[in-house]
């Protein structure tokens, strides 16, 4: 009798492994990323994340947006012997989801999605794919963030002697002119530069993309300069080896049409005087 029920449960999860319920699993290492759980009767068949990476997402327009940041890859995969959704069904269920956490679908078709949502001071786009007939869909999450600059005081003092000025991009809290903590090591090299450099003069000059009318991009850009010239004399330099000056959006050097290109404008150069 014991033999019999020992087979008998044998047979049951042979049974069960060869349709496929229950027994698929998550990719070893691989969850849903926080912001958006998966549909009922998915898994996470691969994964991959970076630290620092830039994808392509579309805007209302169908124009293509260079998005850098965190980036996360996740494929689901449906369970056997679990229904199928529509991938229209797929793509609506996200786009609702979205919305509920007060995001919203930038773009939208039957088996694609472009979303993006504003959420505790960040921005993050998604682009969810449905595929194989319901059976599967990819979502990529970038988590929008700048890449921090690394240049030093040497970089810095060799562009100066071979162009008169240097671009940095020391990144500000939005339409603030506060320093984030995380552009400091340009600040440190700015004032290593000035210390080890006496006879140095210079001028510091922000400039903003087209975002926002010019009034206040001039306004804005000239803080911004300011609330340099202040860290620096803070670390010890003469305030009359510096001057501010803020040209908001009227010297780009990139087009303010890109995302790209917005963000080389919004720079501070230092310029040699």
């Amino acid at each position: 009798m014991e033999k019999l029920k020992i087979l008998g449960l044998v047979m049951v999860k042979l049974l069960l492994i060869s349709a496929g319920i229950g027994y698929a699993q998550d990719d070893p290492g691989c969850k849903d990323h926080p912001l958006l759980s998966r549909m009922p009767n998915f898994y996470i068949d691969s994964c991959e994340e970076k630290e620092f990476d830039q994808y392509q997402f579309k805007d209302s327009q169908e124009n293509w947006v260079t998005v850098e940041g965190t980036y996360y890859f996740i494929k689901y995969a449906l369970k056997g012997g679990a229904k199928a959704p529509s991938e229209l069904q797929i793509v609506r269920n996200y786009t609702n989801a979205i919305q509920k956490i007060g995001g919203k679908a930038v773009l939208e078709t039957r088996d694609k999605a472009y979303l993006k949502v504003e959420k505790g001071g960040g921005t993050t786009w998604v682009h969810l794919e449905a595929h194989s007939v319901g059976t599967a869909y990819n979502l990529v999450f970038v988590e929008k963030k700048a890449m921090v600059q690394e240049v030093t005081a040497g970089d810095m003092l060799s562009a100066l002697n071979k162009q008169g000025f240097v671009a940095l991009y020391i990144n500000f809290d939005t339409d603030k002119a506060t320093i984030k903590l995380e552009s400091k090591p340009i600040i440190d090299q700015i004032v290593k530069l000035l210390k080890d450099n006496p006879g140095l003069k210079v001028g510091v000059e922000g400039h903003t993309d087209s975002t926002g009318t010019p009034a206040r991009n001039k306004t804005l850009s000239q803080q911004r300069a300011e609330s340099v010239v202040s860290a620096l004399v803070k670390a010890g330099i003469d305030a009359k080896r510096l001057a501010a000056a803020g040209w908001g959006q009227d010297k780009p050097i990139a087009d303010n049409k890109t995302e790209e290109g917005k963000a080389k404008n919004r720079r501070v150069e230092i310029v040699k005087k």
